[in-house]
């Protein structure tokens, strides 16, 4: 069987806007290639922006979720974390976590957060 490793919400949704961060920088060096070509140099540059911008958004939702989610010590590590949804695993040692006792001793599925999968 695979060793599956499993990742915190909020972290995986941290690490996919500073990812846009630095694709908004490398759009932006793109478009200092067609410096000739300057109507390509500002879509180059406003795609960049609105890339940095759309990233911005996504901090600020990230900081207001996490501000309602559940902080629990992990069982394994004993650090704080915090958890969104009926499963999550924790930010420090990766370990899966549930709150919902029809879930203890079950295969982690990430699916189980879906409202199909609770009915």
């Amino acid at each position: 069987m695979a060793d599956i490793t499993y990742k915190n919400k909020i972290n995986r949704i941290r690490t996919f806007a500073l990812s846009l961060v630095f694709i908004g920088f490398i759009i932006m060096y793109v478009g200092l290639l067609f410096r000739d070509i300057e109507w390509l140099m500002l879509v180059f540059m406003i795609l960049g922006t609105l890339s940095i911008v759309f990233s911005t958004v996504v901090y600020f939702w990230i900081g207001l979720l996490s501000t309602r989610a559940v902080q629990i010590i992990c069982p394994n590590c004993e650090k704080p974390t915090k958890m969104l949804g009926r499963v999550d695993a924790c930010m420090h040692c990766r370990e899966p976590l549930t709150l919902d006792k029809d879930l203890e001793g079950k295969e982690f599925d990430e699916s189980y957060n879906s409202k199909k999968k609770r009915h």
